[in-house]
């Protein structure tokens, strides 16, 4: 089997995130308590396939060769799953809370390659 990193997409001025902000305290905690219940769904569905189930991220920072500088990007957590394709990876995700209940905008999928050798 092959490894695969997730990475969560979500953008503050996507139309999820916009109706996300515009939810009441009590309609927002609702859609909460199902995005994790469907979020722990999922991970347990396919508990076989995932090698590490990640987390979120925070705030990055971006090094370069001019130093130091805090950026914005919209990498919001990651998992690391298995599947003999990159195809089956991908359609682990298909209707995944992370865009169907939460506001995220997507899910990217890259094949985590061996390191070149010497």
């Amino acid at each position: 089997m092959k490894k695969f990193l997730a990475i969560y997409l979500g953008s503050t001025k996507a139309a999820s995130a916009i109706e996300w902000a515009s939810l009441n305290e009590s309609a927002r905690k609702e859609r909460e308590i199902a995005g994790m219940k469907s979020w722990s769904a999922w991970a347990s569905e396919n508990h076989k396939v995932i090698s590490d189930s990640g987390s979120p991220l925070g705030k990055p920072k971006r090094i370069d060769r001019n130093g130091i500088s805090d950026v914005k990007n919209a990498m919001a957590a990651w998992t690391i799953v298995q599947a003999e394709t990159h195809d089956a990876a991908a359609k682990l995700f298909i209707n995944h809370a992370h865009f169907t209940l939460f506001p995220g905008d997507s899910v990217e999928i890259m094949e985590c390659l061996p390191m070149p050798s010497m």
